[in-house]
C-alpha cells in the first residue's frame, strides 16, 4: 500500500474526474479587448450590454470582470432595467464562484433570480437557478443541487431558449457522473447532445462527446474513452476553452493511470497542470496535483509526490467554502496526530508475524506430505506482510518528520521516548494579534478558523525559508525558535529577518484588503538557553522551557503595534546587521528593569505576494 494512496482513500477521494459546468458561448479574451475600447462615451442600453458582454469574456483579469458586473448592476438600477440586473448579478455570481468565494456566488444568483421574477425573465430565472445548483454540485450538497436544477429544467423548458436548456440538461448529467449515476447522466447527456447537435453548437458537443468518453472509461471501454476525450480536446483548443481542456487532459492521465502506462499519465497530468497554472484555474491545478502526486508515488517518487500533494492541498481549500476547509482540517489533523502511534502497531504486528510464522514452521515439520504447499504459502504470506510493514513504516516516518524535528522523530523511533536536551544560545519568537480577542467574540467559528489559519499558514512558510522551528500556536499566539535542535550561529538574525517578513506580511494585508482580515501584530523576541524535548508518552509535543521563553514572552507583551521589541542579549547579536531603537529599562513582570529595542529597519525586506491566484471564467450567459 503506496504513502500517499491510502491517505486519498481516508480523505474519501473516490475519482478524480471533476465537476465541469458548461458555459452558454465561448469566452474570447480578444471579443473583450476589443470591447473594452469601445466602452468609453457608451451610455445606456449599449453600456449595459458593452459591460455583460465584457464581464464575461475577460478571461485575463478575473478581478476585472468581477467590476464591469459591479458596475452593470449599478447602472441596470439607474435605469431600472430587470433584465440586465439578472444578467450582471448572475456574472457577479459567476466571477465569485471561479474565485472560491461560493456563498457570495450563491448570495448573486438569488439576486440574480430575484430581478428576473420581478421582470418575468424566464430564462434569467432558470440561468440563475441553474447557476446556483452548480455551486450547490461543486459542494457536494446533492439534494439542494437537484432541486435547483429541476426548477431550471421546467423553467427553461417553457422557454425559447434551447441552447440555455440544453446547458441546464448537460450540467444536470455532469452532476449525476460526478455522483457516479452514470445511466441518469446518460440520459441527460443524450437530451442535451440531441438539442446541440440540432443547433449545431459546437461547444455542447464537444463537452458532451468528452463526458460521454469519461462514462466509458468508468464503464472500461477506454479505447472508446481515449478516443472521444481526445476528439473533444480537438474541437476546444480552437475556442481556446481551456478549463474543458484542462479537465479533459486530467481524464485522460486517469485513464493511462488505470492501465499502468506511467509514463503517459504524467505526460496528459502535467499538460493539465501547464494549462492550468497559465490560466489560473484553481480546480484543475487541484486535480492535476493530486492524479501528479498518485503517478510520482507510483513510481517511487516520494518527495516530488509530497509536493504535489501539498500544491493538491492548498488548491483545494482555496475553492472550498469555510465549512469545508474546516472539516479537512479537522480530518487532517486527526490523521496525523493518530499516525504518532503507527510505530507501536507496527512492532506488534512484526510480533504477532513472527509467532505465524514460527508455529507454521513447526506445523510444516510433522506436515511433510504438505511442505511443497506450506512452503508456498508460507513464503507469499511473509512476502506479503514484509511489503506491507514495509510500506506503513514510510509513510508512519514521513508524517512523523511533518510533525518532530528529524532528530527528535529518528531518537523517538529508536528509543521510544525522546530525551530532553539543553540548548545554550537559542532566539525565541512570540506574535500576538492586537485586539484579537474582543475581535473574536463577533465571529463565528467558521470565520475564526479561516482567518488565524490565513496568518499562520504564511507565517509557517516564512519560517522555512530561514530553517526555523515552530513549535506551537496558542489562540492567536505564534512561537518559533531558532537554533534548534542544531546549533547555528546566525539564530538571532535569522528570526528578526522572519519577524521583519511577518510584520511586513501582516501591514501588506491590512493596507491592501478592506476585509475581516485587518489585523496589527505585536513581536517579541529574546536570545538565551532552553532545554528541548518531547512530553508525555502520547499525542507527543515538541515543546522548550526556560526562563528564555517567559522573558521572550514579555518581550512580546512589551512591544506595540507593527513593532519588533527585542532584548539586550539579541541587540547584542544583531546590532552590527540591524539599526535599532533604544527604549530605555523596561519594567517587566516577575523580571524587573530589562533593556529593550525596537528593530527600525523592518522594511528592507520584501515579503513576496501571498496566496495570489487568478481563475478563468468559463461560465456565461
Amino acid at each position: 500500500m503506496k504513502i500517499f494512496s491510502s491517505l486519498f482513500r481516508y480523505l474519501g477521494w473516490i475519482s478524480l474526474l471533476c465537476f465541469i459546468p458548461l458555459s452558454l458561448n465561448a469566452q474570447d479574451q480578444k471579443v473583450a479587448d476589443s470591447l473594452a475600447k469601445l466602452l468609453d462615451g457608451a451610455k445606456g442600453l449599449e453600456r449595459m450590454e458593452l459591460l455583460r458582454e465584457l464581464s464575461f469574456n475577460e478571461s485575463n483579469d478575473i478581478n476585472l470582470a468581477l467590476d464591469y458586473s459591479e458596475e452593470l448592476i449599478q447602472l441596470s438600477k439607474q435605469f431600472n432595467n430587470l433584465e440586465y440586473l439578472s444578467r450582471g448579478y448572475l456574472q457577479k455570481g459567476n466571477k465569485e464562484r471561479l474565485l472560491g468565494n461560493l456563498e457570495e456566488a450563491l448570495s448573486a444568483f438569488v439576486l440574480s433570480a430575484e430581478s428576473a421574477i420581478e421582470g418575468g425573465y424566464i430564462t434569467g430565472e432558470g440561468a440563475a437557478y441553474m447557476a446556483a445548483a452548480d455551486v450547490y454540485s461543486m459542494m457536494e450538497n446533492s439534494s439542494n443541487a437537484e432541486l435547483y436544477y429541476g426548477k431550471a429544467i421546467n423553467l427553461l423548458r417553457t422557454s425559447n431558449d434551447s441552447v440555455t436548456l440544453a446547458n441546464a440538461l448537460y450540467n444536470v448529467g455532469d452532476h449525476f457522473l460526478k455522483f457516479e449515476q452514470y445511466n441518469r447522466a446518460g440520459e441527460y447527456f443524450e437530451e442535451a447532445g440531441e438539442i446541440f447537435e440540432r443547433t449545431n453548437y459546437t461547444i455542447g458537443k464537444a463537452y458532451i462527446l468528452g463526458n460521454l468518453g469519461r462514462i466509458y472509461a468508468e464503464k472500461g471501454n477506454d479505447e472508446l474513452a481515449k478516443r472521444n476525450i481526445n476528439q473533444a480536446i480537438s474541437i476546444l483548443e480552437p475556442l481556446e476553452d481551456y478549463s474543458g481542456i484542462s479537465e479533459f487532459l486530467n481524464c485522460m492521465s486517469d485513464i493511462y493511470s488505470k492501465q499502468n502506462d506511467i509514463p503517459k499519465a504524467l505526460e496528459f497530468a502535467n499538460q493539465a497542470l501547464e494549462i492550468a497554472q497559465r490560466h489560473g484555474l484553481k480546480e484543475q491545478i487541484s486535480v492535476a496535483n493530486l492524479l501528479l502526486a498518485q503517478l510520482n508515488e507510483q513510481k517511487g517518487n516520494t518527495n516530488e509526490a509530497y509536493q504535489y500533494y501539498k500544491s493538491h492541498i492548498v488548491y483545494r481549500d482555496s475553492v472550498s467554502n469555510v465549512r469545508k476547509v474546516q472539516e479537512m482540517a479537522d480530518i487532517r489533523t486527526n490523521f496525523e496526530v493518530s499516525q504518532k502511534q503507527l510505530e507501536v502497531d507496527l512492532l506488534n504486528q512484526q510480533k504477532r508475524t513472527q509467532k505465524i510464522i514460527a508455529i507454521a514452521t513447526t506445523i510444516a515439520l510433522f506436515l511433510i506430505g504438505l511442505l511443497a504447499l506450506g512452503l508456498f504459502r508460507r513464503n507469499a504470506f511473509i512476502q506479503k506482510t514484509k511489503r506491507i510493514i514495509e510500506q506503513e513504516k514510510l509513510r508512519s516516518d514521513q508524517l512523523l518528520r511533518n510533525i518532530l524535528p528529524e532528530e527528535t522523530a529518528k531518537e523517538l523511533k529508536e528509543h521510544g521516548k525522546v530525551t530532553s536536551h539543553r540548548f545554550d544560545s537559542v532566539t525565541v519568537l512570540f506574535t500576538d494579534f492586537v485586539g484579537f480577542t474582543k475581535y473574536s467574540e463577533g465571529l463565528s467559528p467558521e470565520a475564526l478558523v479561516e482567518t488565524v489559519d490565513f496568518y499562520f499558514s504564511k507565517f509557517d512558510e516564512i519560517i522555512e525559508q530561514y530553517g526555523l522551528e515552530k513549535i506551537k500556536t496558542i489562540g492567536d499566539a505564534y512561537m518559533c525558535v531558532g537554533g534548534l535542535p542544531f546549533e547555528i550561529e546566525d539564530h538571532a538574525k535569522k528570526i528578526v529577518k522572519a519577524a521583519i517578513e511577518i510584520v511586513t506580511f501582516v501591514e501588506e494585508i491590512s493596507d491592501n484588503q478592506q476585509t475581516e482580515r485587518n489585523f496589527s501584530i505585536r513581536v517579541g523576541i529574546h536570545t538565551g538557553s532552553v532545554v528541548a524535548g518531547v512530553v508525555g508518552s502520547k499525542k507527543f509535543a515538541y515543546d522548550v522551557w526556560g526562563d528564555t521563553v517567559n522573558i521572550a514572552a514579555r518581550m512580546e507583551t512589551n512591544s506595540e503595534e507593527g513593532k519588533i521589541n527585542i532584548s539586550a542579549s539579541t541587540h547584542n547579536l544583531i546590532q552590527d546587521e540591524f539599526e535599532c531603537e533604544y527604549r530605555g529599562e523596561i519594567d517587566v513582570k516577575n523580571k524587573g528593569m530589562m533593556k529593550m529595542y525596537f528593530v527600525k529597519n523592518q522594511h528592507t525586506i520584501k515579503v513576496k505576494e501571498p496566496f495570489k491566484s487568478k481563475a478563468y471564467d468559463n461560465t456565461g450567459s
